[in-house]
């Protein structure tokens, strides 16, 4: 019975999506220890990484849960549905923040000082969809407190370098999240969600997300100014932009998002934006990280 109660916790909070921090996190370690990070404080970085990013999800879950309850698509998920209780839940996401503690604590005083900082960003963004069409930047601040925390993990302290490579996590994230949105179009507008599909319109959304990904391309490439990185990286960045582009491919051949949709039809379908939104971006981080080895390692 605990085992089954542990896995629905881990579907509830979509554990394997943390694929979606480490690879950036590991990155900005390699990056600022030139491929030599300390074994333990790498270790740290991410045992911190995990658990904010669970606890993150298990309490948007909570918070989330009545309006997941209204929303055909999400009605589903464990809280609504009553597989899981919110019970469940908070332990799961009390265990995590221990977990986070702790490991700061094992890194620095900079690290520790800033988990306030962190916990605005990451318990705000479940409420911002509730007043402003920001919110998928809000939650592209969020998920790169990963990335930011795995610089100052090392270095314990500010650099400009840090904010370049970590502007890319914030649009990446927030583009993505806005083409996941264009499948709650009409319901996020009868719930009053402030999604910017919802609140623009999806043209406007689209050449939202579009433009934050090619800033994306920017700005992970404008980390080479920063650090000594050579033709490998350039070529993972190269690729994480043909990837970036076939997710917007995806989206604009989708029926739905042109005459359709404009006619006010059915919202782009659920598994094209999962590729869109969510499969594509799950292999994107791993080809920066890869370029980034490949240049520190065998290069």
């Amino acid at each position: 019975m605990e085992s089954e109660r542990l896995r629905r916790i881990g579907d509830a909070v979509m554990i394997r999506h943390t694929l979606f921090s480490l690879p950036f996190a590991l990155a900005a370690i390699l990056l600022e220890t030139g491929g030599r990070p300390p074994l333990m404080k790498m270790v740290w970085i991410l045992l911190a990484a995990v658990g904010a990013r669970n606890a993150a999800n298990a309490l948007n879950r909570i918070i989330d849960s009545d309006i997941d309850a209204r929303n055909p698509r999400t009605a589903g998920r464990h809280l609504p549905s009553g597989r899981l209780a919110p019970r469940d839940l908070w332990i799961f996401a009390a265990a995590m923040i221990a977990l986070v503690l702790v490991a700061t604590a094992m890194l620095n005083w900079l690290c520790v000082a800033l988990l306030p900082v962190a916990g605005v960003l990451v318990v705000g963004y479940s409420f911002s969809k509730r007043f402003t069409w920001l919110c998928h930047y809000w939650l592209g601040l969020a998920c790169q407190c990963a990335t930011m925390g795995a610089f100052l993990g090392i270095s314990g302290r500010f650099e400009f370098r840090y904010f370049v490579f970590c502007a890319a996590v914030v649009l990446w994230v927030a583009g993505f999240d806005i083409i996941y949105a264009f499948q709650d179009v009409e319901v996020d507008r009868k719930q009053g969600i402030k999604s910017l599909p919802a609140s623009l319109g999806r043209l406007l959304a689209w050449l939202a997300a579009a433009g934050s990904h090619a800033l994306v391309v920017v700005f992970l490439a404008g980390a080479a100014l920063f650090w000594p990185l050579g033709p490998a990286y350039l070529a993972g960045i190269g690729l994480a932009a043909l990837l970036l582009a076939a997710e917007h491919l995806i989206l604009l051949l989708e029926p739905s998002f042109g005459v359709a949709a404009k006619a006010g039809g059915e919202d782009p379908g659920e598994g094209h934006l999962k590729v869109a939104a969510y499969r594509i971006n799950e292999i994107l981080p791993f080809v920066v990280l890869a370029g980034l080895a490949v240049d520190l390692y065998l290069l």
